[in-house]
């Protein structure tokens, strides 16, 4: 106790970090910055200026996130939000379009019914428009006429709407996002696609055959004054049963192509738009099933007219190239790509006028010209992946006798990884941006060591030291390896940065997550966030994971289907799998010595009995808060049910790892405000139609022990709250509690003691047992002391840092949406006991009390994330470590984001102003100055000796 009181002392003593310093940024942190899975159809390599050839790598993600990617090294430039979209989500979910022309410093991009034009190389907006009253954007090309270019800087654009029942192309200037025409087609055909030639638009759409299929027609419009000019129809209907029919529409070539499969994928038929003539080619498959077609052509009008077919069965895969002749609508065959015995993956780039294709399988890298079927290049890949590539797009560089290649692929895994010349440089794990569950794990290392130190603490005091000296013996076998890496770990303690290895001191621990696609990753939090294994856990696209159950070297998923899956933390290695049950609303955590799991049902039943002490508290999917007996999972102990009109949107507990290390606050005048510490308080929030209720229940119990009703809240926006030792705090929009106040953002922070008295310790004072279960009397609720500040912008996620004893000064970590950023509130800046209207009183600025302000401003050295732009984080977890001083902090849902937290500063660990250097040449100069001056000094005194007998 007198160390913790020690400790106590000292962590108050030292002044409050507010930040990370500029120097720790990318030293105790790390973060992903990630877009989400690039689209196959939006994604491009592009030289925004004519006055360079260093080009960037663009997508829109399946995120709807708009990004520039420096193909270098893998970092983003840019990346801008463009789910924007005022449509309901069905209406808006058919993906986004990215279009963009080289050497023009613009990339436009159309989600649901919005459309805008960002700058190419900074991502700053140039204009944005909405079709919210007609539709959503099924379709867009960028024109390449001479009139486009001739307008200006930026190209005009085609989209094309689709308006329910009828389809309207729209040209908007390339300036200022003005629609400078419209056509409108009122055919009820089904609009499909635009496309464009050297001289003219042109509309595709779907007609409806009269007994079965669709015909396919081509409309022609004037791209001066968007009228029509004519109409071709295909004769497709026994071929063409829907869009999914058709292959390919070709735009912004000299001959633009319209390319469909039968329903047997025995035959291609490719027709050059605004020609009547249709080319049939048969599909030699070997007598293979063809589960792939995909075309590839180039999007230029100087490309020669050249395009590439790529197939794919379940076990080979090649392509052919054709040529098409302009004069006469026909398509040739060039020649093949061989087929092999892998999946490939093709990608077209230009140059100039030429043409390549690129090749990428799972062994090598080839490049042809559409011209010719010489091989230009080719590259064995030097670390091939385990896993498929999905698509890719490549830039080749002609350097005369041979080319250079590099092409960024989509790997089934969700990794974005960019190969040069057959050398991966470097990797994006876009699969990140799908976390849904993350938790802290321990290593097998740290699993032998618990497991050990448990066995020592059931031994008697004899046994433990026989049993301890017994662990350090077999150690031994470990220590011609330690002695061999000893030099090399002092030669790095001194010329790092670190004082020392930290490692140990459990500030380096994997952290496993969970994504919506079905795979489960690990990061090394010591290691900058580094992925150190990934995984396909389950065979889906839509794993609607509950939550993450770590045991020391194990960690368990559990999904909503009631399957649930263990993997090795070291390793990713399934050792267990159960199959799906039932319906799984959540996953309660009873902790009896190890974490059980308990599934709840959609009504807040438990599904399992637990043997042994335990309390549960659900939420049912209708809005109810009940409370079980672990071992009784028929009937609820309790039951709460909010005022009628108010609907429970979360519920929130204390951590289950919330150390306190003093049980009152001593104030200026040395007495004491006894804190409430209850660790079955459970805060619930309820919204009605423009108010939110907080409640705060004992969970054993069920009883109410404070309420609190906002008034006129908006209800759309966040409200976030956390609950943590003797105080919770929550954020809401809403009127301020001044009357002549505006509405504004709100942070409110409630204080629980036992008393407002100081040293009383209310009506348990002399109670030496007590339970809220089986007392009849209830005891008196706490003394609440709340305050609100009114905070620059909105709150989406709270939570408190935490630390190993509980003697380091808190921090409410806030997540800010707007912002993009995670702020450390000190928790003494946020004490509802500051003095209102005067300066504090001699006693209470010795307490650290200082006058109250309503308008609480983020200081910028609150931001934990420092200047990074964190986008989409849903979710904070923290952890404690063996140092005192230090907490861990993980936020996911769009990007990671990884670091350190120390609110009372590094007490406990020497920092980098420390010079270690210096240490050992002083330890050095004293042992040289001692071994020199101690012959001198001895015989100085035995000269002092005889002088004196003499």
């Amino acid at each position: 106790m007198r160390l913790q009181a020690a400790l106590s002392l000292l962590a108050l003593c030292v002044p409050s970090t507010l930040a990370i310093y500029a120097d720790e940024v990318n030293h105790i942190d790390f973060h992903h910055a990630l877009l989400g899975l690039p689209s196959s159809q939006s994604t491009f390599f592009l030289k925004p200026s004519s006055a360079s050839n260093a080009s960037l790598l663009y997508t829109l993600s399946e995120k709807s996130i708009l990004g520039a990617i420096n193909p270098r090294d893998g970092s983003l430039v840019w990346r801008q939000n463009v789910s924007r979209s005022l449509l309901p989500d069905s209406a808006a979910a058919g993906g986004g379009l990215l279009r963009a022309s080289d050497g023009i410093n613009a990339v436009v991009s159309a989600t649901g019914d919005y459309i805008s034009s960002w700058n190419a190389l900074d991502g700053k907006l140039i204009w944005e428009n909405w079709f919210t009253s007609e539709g959503s954007v099924a379709d867009l090309e960028l024109l390449e006429l001479e009139d486009a270019s001739a307008a200006g800087t930026f190209r005009d654009t085609i989209a094309l709407v689709n308006a329910g029942e009828a389809g309207v192309v729209k040209r908007i200037d390339g300036q200022t996002g003005d629609v400078k025409w419209e056509y409108k087609d009122e055919s009820g055909d089904v609009p499909f696609q635009v496309s464009s030639s050297p001289t003219e638009v042109f509309y595709i759409s779907l007609q409806s055959a009269l007994l079965k299929g669709s015909k396919i027609k081509a409309t022609s419009l004037d791209s001066v004054t968007g009228k029509q000019t004519y109409q071709q129809t295909l004769n497709s209907e026994n071929d063409v049963t829907g869009p999914d029919s058709i292959v390919f529409v070709g735009a912004n070539t000299a001959a633009p192509i319209i390319v469909w499969v039968d329903k047997a994928r025995k035959v291609l038929k490719v027709n050059v738009i605004g020609t009547k003539q249709v080319s049939t080619i048969n599909i030699d498959n070997k007598g293979e099933e063809i589960k792939n077609i995909k075309v590839h052509a180039p999007k230029k009008l100087n490309s020669l007219p050249h395009f590439l077919v790529g197939y794919e069965t379940e076990s080979s895969s090649w392509a052919e190239v054709y040529h098409t002749d302009m004069k006469l609508g026909t398509v040739t065959k060039a020649y093949d790509i061989p087929r092999v015995q892998e999946r490939s993956v093709f990608a077209t780039s230009n140059k100039d006028a030429n043409v390549y294709f690129t090749r990428n399988t799972e062994s090598e890298t080839t490049v042809v010209s559409s011209a010719s079927h010489g091989v230009l290049g080719r590259w064995a890949l030097k670390n091939p992946s385990t896993e498929q590539a999905l698509h890719a797009v490549s830039e080749v560089v002609d350097k005369g006798d041979t080319v250079a290649v590099r092409s960024a692929s989509l790997l089934a895994s969700g990794d974005w990884q960019l190969i040069r010349n057959g050398q991966a440089e470097w990797t994006r794990h876009e699969g990140l941006s799908r976390a849904s569950a993350a938790a802290w794990a321990e290593t097998d290392e740290q699993e032998e060591l618990a497991h050990q130190l448990e066995v020592e603490g059931h031994e008697s005091l004899h046994g433990a030291y026989v049993h301890r000296v017994k662990r350090h013996i077999k150690d031994l076998e470990y220590l011609p390896e330690w002695l061999k890496e000893l030099p090399k770990r002092i030669l790095t303690s001194i010329l790092t940065d670190e004082v020392s290895n930290l490692d140990s001191f459990g500030i380096s621990k994997p952290i496993i997550i969970a994504t919506e696609n079905g795979r489960v990753f690990a990061l090394d939090s010591g290691n900058h966030g580094a992925v150190s294994w990934s995984v396909k856990a389950a065979e889906t696209d839509a794993w609607n994971v509950k939550a993450i159950i770590t045991q020391p070297g194990t960690a368990t998923v559990y999904a909503d289907d009631g399957s649930s899956v263990t993997l090795k933390v070291s390793s990713g290695e399934i050792v267990g799998r159960t199959a799906p049950s039932s319906k799984v609303h959540s996953i309660a955590v009873i902790n009896n010595g190890a974490s059980i799991p308990v599934s709840i049902r959609e009504n807040g039943t438990p599904m399992e009995t637990i043997n042994g002490s335990g309390f549960l508290v659900t939420l049912s999917a209708d809005g109810k808060v009940l409370g079980w007996s672990a071992q009784d999972n028929k009937t609820p102990v309790w039951e709460f049910i909010p005022a009628r009109g108010q609907k429970i949107i979360r519920a929130t507990s204390r951590p289950t790892h919330d150390p306190v290390a003093s049980i009152g606050k001593v104030l200026g005048d040395r007495s004491v405000l006894y804190k409430y510490l209850n660790p079955n308080l459970a805060l619930i929030t309820a919204v009605g139609d423009n108010s939110a209720s907080f409640y705060l229940l004992d969970a054993v119990s069920g009883t109410v022990l404070h309420s609190s009703i906002q008034e006129n809240v908006d209800t759309s926006q966040p409200i976030a709250s956390t609950i943590s030792e003797n105080w919770f705090a929550y954020s809401f929009f809403g009127d301020s509690t001044d009357a002549s106040e505006a509405k504004g953002h709100q942070l409110v922070i409630s204080e629980l003691y036992e008393s407002f008295i100081p040293n009383d310790r209310g009506p348990l004072n002399s109670a030496t047992n007590y339970s809220t279960l089986h007392d009849v009397d209830a005891p008196a609720p706490p003394h609440v002391i709340a305050q609100s500040f009114v905070i620059p912008e909105p709150i989406s996620h709270m939570a408190v840092t935490q630390t190993r004893q509980g003697i380091t000064t808190r921090q409410l970590l806030c997540t800010l949406p707007s912002s993009n950023s995670i702020i450390g509130i000190p928790r003494q800046i946020l004490d509802p006991r500051r003095p209102v209207n005067r300066d504090p009183s001699s006693t209470e600025a010795e307490e650290g009390l200082f006058k109250y302000n309503p308008f609480l401003e983020f200081d910028g050295r609150w931001f934990l994330t420092h200047s990074r732009d964190v986008a989409g984080i849903n979710n904070v977890l923290v952890k404690d470590t063996l140092l005192e001083s230090t907490g861990l902090v993980i936020a996911f849902g769009g990007d990671v984001y990884g670091t350190r937290v120390m609110p009372s500063q590094a007490f406990d660990v020497l920092g980098k102003g420390f010079s270690k250097i210096q240490l050992v040449l002083t330890v050095v100069a004293l042992g040289i100055g001692v071994t020199v001056l101690a012959p001198i000094v001895r015989k100085k005194q035995i000269n002092t000796i005889w002088k004196t007998g003499s």
